[in-house]
């Protein structure tokens, strides 16, 4: 019995001491994390400690932890978690509990005398230790319900001065960064843009502020804040439905009067998507055309010319790759699927010295980011094309996938020609991207990129073309500070094209060239204070090109194997700039960028009579060299200047000077960028062209900055431009320089643009006058071009008038128009024929003397969207239209051909009647 009696008592006492255990909470947890938000934090401990955490997400993944102890409680962690900080937590050990919320002291347990017993619960107070883990306090995922709620940045500190903030601006649909955003202070008065991830940085007096965010098509969105230290402030924008005569506050608004570029215009997708396109397929390119100052010499073009400059001389990079062909089918679609461009910019003057590599414009196609909160996607169907898009996240709010396909289904079209000698043809392009971001921490995001198109096309089952682009980069961004942060790059760009052709089996050949360039840069901003933004940074490029190859294809062929010795070239720079703002009314923007080319072996240099033409017969010896030896060297400063000063709130006044120099040139026997064109780099004889440009403009918004309208001028100086001898052989010469000409050059004009950005009836009107003449400057050339006088390039074309007009009856109805003028590019005609030894010969005016005719277009695009259900899975809409609604014939050149002894001129259509479209899409 007292057996009994002794065991029941032993089992009481465990029992009560096991109670009095829990009550005192000896569970101990292994922890080691850095930058972890409160979600992954509590993860970590609800996996080791028997305790359920409750918190407002809202407020908790606003911060992030840094903290490492072995075997440590749960009150004494949370100590150092929460120390000297606003938050607060309570444990209750009965239930296995922990409260934590802000401000507020969490006590889990009643009075004392309330129930006259004591609760098991303990209440915990905020201790204070001074050896706390280290908390990094950020403001991350706040949405428009917080924007009347204060927001605390830093820990107080008690002293006066200043302090930055930084972070984020995403679109609270999909998580994708927005660019070009504006976050402003209303006192003093403060504002910057985000950059192309979505960053801002604000440096502000400490003490209680209100900020704004505007964007495009975003609602505005406020934020009260009570700035004691650095921190962080993301903020997510939600889309504004407004009616359609309201006005929409956009992020672009008096941003062509407060920014310092000048020649610049940034356009989104969803302006691009309004404007009517050739077969109802959305082109980036043919929609910068109708940008001041840029033209192309004519329908199916897919080059374009700024500012008087050829077509090579244009820098085009997608998500910071180089595009060196941005077409598909010779010109007739783009290469960029608009389902996954978030927007364009094109610098034309004033362009940013971390560019560089060419003399005229830089064209910056950005890619969307993925969706990083729920899996979307969209598809369309076109009569000759079809598309889709997926994206969403890999890990939700961390990293996001997006995967973007296009293919073309356009042989009915040739098939049903009716002239023979093309109703066999085959033609197909394929493109594909692939974009990944993830967000490891506060301070690191990487983003990895893949681009690859194909385009193939056979003419009658005899010559087959093909060509591609590859194009693969990975970005790094680490933030060291609200004040300091950089990129580095990463990438490898590929563009080839071969023509081949195995109908006479023994003549059967393939015939090629292709050229890849590895590149590396780092890239870095400095905001010591919001009126000074540095930046700097260094880049290399290594080219490796093969500038043509002509090789037997088939067993039974007797070609005989022809290749162009291989070239390699090493292109560097470095630059700074700083943006300054003076007062507030004048701004400077001042950089220099200073970039070195050498020209490397192996490859064999021709020498020749020194003061004789260089001609094949004038070759005297040959130096070769070995692989990676320098064979020359070329280098220099480029400046870059722009100055702002403001007239009033609605009106500005621009100047800029820059000096660029380009060292690849493009070799073509056409005035159109085609896919058998040939880069070609700067070696003894082919200089590095040089470029300088003069802008002056004139910026001014009426009825509350709704309508801009600008006026700039500006004057360019080239040097060392590529011309080619009459009848110049380009293809497989293994001595180019015998056939080009050194020529200098000069163009001017004056760009006009009126623009409404908002309201039912919006658009742009822009009109352009631009000359540009070249001259012979090589002494030694062996030809004399129009007797050493100025003649028009081959793009010169002086009068552009482009109107782009969007009306919308409804949210479900839209309509828009293109009308596009332009006068004729110049041309080299025959002016008569005369007899030499029985043998009839042409004689040709000055080089580009007489003009095509004028060009004339209109397109017409209606858009019927699908409803506007707020809960439905599926949205479509269709998009219908003429392309060349007047059936203009329009000519892209004149050309002449003996027939019995006549000599008889014909006119060269790309379009020459009304071509309907009809597209459908959807997006899920």
């Amino acid at each position: 019995m007292q057996l009994r009696i002794t065991i029941l008592l032993l089992l009481v006492m465990m029992s009560l001491l096991c109670k009095d255990m829990a009550a005192q909470d000896s569970s101990r947890v292994n922890a080691d994390f850095r930058d972890a938000t409160f979600s992954q934090v509590v993860n970590i401990l609800e996996a080791q400690a028997p305790y359920h955490f409750f918190y407002d997400s809202h407020q908790m993944d606003s911060t992030v932890f840094t903290f490492t102890g072995k075997n440590v409680t749960i009150p004494s962690l949370l100590a150092q978690l929460f120390n000297k900080s606003l938050f607060r937590y309570g444990i209750d050990t009965a239930e296995k509990r922990i409260f934590i919320t802000r401000a507020s002291t969490i006590f889990t347990n009643l009075p004392d005398n309330f129930w006259e017993a004591k609760n098991t619960a303990t209440a915990t107070a905020l201790p204070v230790n001074d050896n706390a883990a280290t908390v990094t306090r950020q403001k991350t995922t706040l949405i428009d319900e917080n924007a009347n709620k204060l927001f605390e940045i830093g820990l107080p500190s008690g002293t006066a001065g200043k302090a930055t903030l930084a972070g984020y601006i995403r679109d609270g649909k999909n998580g994708q960064p927005i660019y070009g955003a504006t976050v402003s202070l209303d006192s003093p008065a403060i504002a910057v843009t985000t950059d192309q991830f979505g960053y801002y940085s604000l440096t502000m007096p400490k003490g209680r502020h209100t900020i704004t965010v505007n964007s495009t098509s975003m609602k505005e969105s406020k934020r009260q804040i009570l700035l004691h230290a650095d921190g962080k402030l993301n903020v997510e924008l939600r889309d504004n439905i407004v009616s359609l005569k309201a006005v929409v506050v956009a992020s672009e608004k008096r941003s062509n009067i407060k920014n310092l570029q000048m020649g610049t215009v940034q356009l989104n997708i969803n302006a691009i998507k309004q404007v009517p396109a050739i077969f109802g397929e959305t082109d980036i390119l043919k929609v910068v055309l109708t940008l001041p100052g840029v033209n192309s010499v004519g329908e199916a073009s897919s080059g374009f010319n700024v500012r008087g400059g050829s077509s090579d001389q244009n820098l085009i990079l997608f998500n910071d790759a180089t595009v060196y062909n941005p077409s598909h089918l010779f010109g007739f679609f783009s290469a960029f699927n608009p389902d996954v461009v978030k927007g364009i910019e094109l610098y034309k003057s004033a362009i940013p010295e971390k560019y560089g590599g060419r003399l005229s414009s830089v064209l910056d196609v950005a890619a969307k980011d993925g969706n990083t909160k729920k899996w979307t996607g969209s598809a369309g169907l076109g009569p000759l094309t079809s598309k889709f898009m997926v994206e969403g996240p890999l890990k939700k709010e961390k990293s996001s996938i997006i995967i973007a396909g296009r293919t073309t289904y356009s042989n009915w079209l040739l098939h049903s020609l009716k002239n023979v000698a093309y109703n066999k043809s085959n033609t197909s392009f394929d493109d594909l991207n692939i974009r990944i971001s993830n967000t490891f921490n506060a301070h690191n995001s990487i983003y990895i990129t893949g681009y690859f198109s194909s385009d193939n096309f056979k003419l009658n089952n005899d010559t087959a073309y093909r060509y591609s682009n590859k194009n693969a980069n990975i970005k790094w961004k680490h933030i060291f500070n609200n004040k300091l942060f950089g990129v580095a790059t990463l990438g490898i760009d590929n563009y080839t094209y071969d023509v081949s052709s195995t109908s006479v089996p023994v003549n059967g050949y393939t015939l090629g060239f292709d050229i890849t360039q590895k590149n590396i840069r780092t890239d870095f901003t400095y905001t010591p204070v919001n009126k000074h933004n540095i930046s700097f940074g260094v880049s290399a490029i290594h080219y490796q090109l093969h500038p043509g190859f002509f090789k037997p294809k088939g067993a039974a062929s007797l070609v005989v194997n022809n290749t162009v010795q291989q070239e390699q070239g090493l292109e560097t720079a470095l630059y700074l700039g700083d943006q300054v703002k003076l007062n507030s009314k004048l701004s400077l923007n001042a950089g220099l960028r200073y970039s070195m080319f050498n020209y490397l072996g192996a490859h064999d240099i021709y020498s020749y009579v020194p003061g004789l033409p260089r001609t094949v017969n004038t070759i005297t010896d040959t130096t070769v060299y070995g692989k990676s030896k320098n064979i020359a060297t070329y280098h220099g400063p480029e400046i870059r200047v722009a100055l702002r000063y403001a007239l009033s709130d609605n009106a500005s006044i621009k100047l800029s000077y820059n000096t660029l120099r380009q060292y690849i040139h493009m070799l073509s026997n056409t005035t159109a960028i085609s896919p058998t064109d040939i880069w070609k780099l700067s070696d003894p004889y082919v200089k590095p062209q040089d470029g300088e440009q003069l802008s002056l403009g004139l910026y001014k918004n009426f009825k509350a900055n709704t309508i801009e309208t600008s006026v700039e001028v500006y004057y360019k100086k080239l040097k060392n431009y590529l011309d080619y001898k009459s009848g110049a052989a380009l293809v497989l010469n293994h001595h180019i320089e015998t056939e080009t000409i050194n020529t200098r050059g000069k163009a001017y004009g004056a760009e006009f643009l009126i623009k409404k950005t908002t309201g039912r009836l919006n658009g742009w009107l822009s009109y352009t006058y631009s000359k540009t003449f070249l001259q012979q400057d090589d002494a030694i050339a062996g030809e004399n071009i129009n007797g050493g006088k100025y003649y028009p390039a081959s793009f010169d074309k002086p009068h552009n008038v482009n109107f782009i007009g969007n009306y919308r009856f409804s949210h479900r109805y839209s309509i828009s128009s293109n009308i596009v003028y332009s006068t004729g590019r110049p041309i080299t005609l025959p002016l008569a024929v005369f007899n030499i030894g029985g043998a009839s010969s042409l004689y040709y005016s000055e080089r580009n003397q007489y003009r095509i005719p004028d060009y004339f277009r209109v397109d017409l695009s209606v858009t019927i969207d699908g409803n506007h259900k707020i809960k439905q899975r599926v949205h479509n809409f269709w998009s219908l239209g003429v392309y060349n609604m007047l059936a203009k014939q329009n000519a892209y050149s004149v050309y002449f051909i003996n027939e019995n002894g006549k000599i008889k001129g014909y006119q060269l259509s790309i379009f020459g009647t009304a071509i309907p479209f009809i597209t459908y899409n959807l997006k899920f």
